[in-house]
């Protein structure tokens, strides 16, 4: 008998066991009274007669699931949002999610799919899109205030998407399309009257260029003109027409052409004082 009640002994104090991770606390019970909290380690209950339920404290996720919302605009959005929260570490808080409400996951999600119908159906589809982060605020606000005896904290919670009706969604897509097609045209347009403004102005410089190079050339030339006329009025004045004479006659040798040159000419005299020969005088 002894040993039957030693065995019976060690089977219980097994059954009593319990061990609750860092991630979680626990509520003891006893005959379905709540007696103590049990927080993370090694614990005894007495089977039977006690129970332990543990309390998940870590951040949690829920889905509002997908939901087709009429919105301002009498278009039936598809809206979908994730809800983050997490049930408070004290004990009064562990308490209160076990004891004020039944199935807090199940409760948040319902009251985040009514309070984005309340919320998107005052809106317009466009103004929906566009003010996502009001609409996450305001459901945010609305959770928090509604769950404040429940003894958990809405953390965050995201709107994940607001999809219009599929032939909406076909319009908005050619529209955005149209735009961007739009914006490429002008693009274009501006790149190419950029690319005619630049030869433009290249074509203008080079012509500038040519007209400078020219009217430097003509300047050039008249200045040699004016130095070759100052020189021959200062060194050779009055034998102008006997120098003009000596060219003729040369081209004309350069040919082998005959002339007749009178005796008594002076351009006889100046062809042979020039070879070194003095004319024969008559006698």
């Amino acid at each position: 008998m002894g040993r039957f009640l030693i065995i019976a002994a060690i089977v219980i104090f097994f059954l009593g066991i319990r061990i609750i991770r860092p991630t979680h606390k626990g509520l003891v019970e006893t005959l379905g009274k709540y007696s103590r909290f049990a927080s993370a380690g090694f614990h005894w209950i007495i089977p039977i007669i006690q129970r332990m339920y543990l309390v998940n404290i870590t951040e949690q996720m829920v889905d509002a699931e997908p939901q087709e919302i009429i919105t301002n605009d009498n278009l039936n959005a598809r809206v979908d949002a994730q809800v983050y929260f997490k049930v408070k570490s004290d004990e009064e808080s562990v308490k209160s999610s076990q004891y004020h409400v039944n199935d807090y996951q199940y409760q948040i999600v319902n009251l985040a799919r009514t309070t984005l119908r309340n919320i998107i159906g005052t809106l317009t589809l466009k103004s929906a899109n566009s003010e996502r982060g009001k609409i996450n605020s305001e459901l945010h606000t609305t959770l928090k205030e509604e769950t404040t005896t429940w003894g958990i904290e809405i953390v965050r919670t995201e709107l994940k998407e607001i999809d219009p009706p599929k032939d909406v969604q076909d319009t908005m897509n050619k529209v955005v399309k149209a735009e961007n097609e739009k914006i490429s045209a002008v693009d274009y347009a501006t790149a190419k009257e950029t690319v005619a403004d630049g030869d433009k102005r290249a074509s203008i410089k080079q012509a500038e260029g040519v007209r400078q190079a020219r009217i430097l050339q003509a300047q050039g030339e008249a200045e040699a003109i004016q130095l070759v006329n100052e020189a021959a009025e200062k060194y050779f004045v009055g034998n102008a027409q006997i120098l003009r004479k000596l060219q003729t006659v040369e081209n004309s040798l350069k040919t082998n052409t005959k002339i007749v040159v009178p005796s008594n000419a002076e351009l006889v005299n100046v062809v042979g004082e020039l070879a070194g020969v003095l004319p024969l005088k008559k006698n």
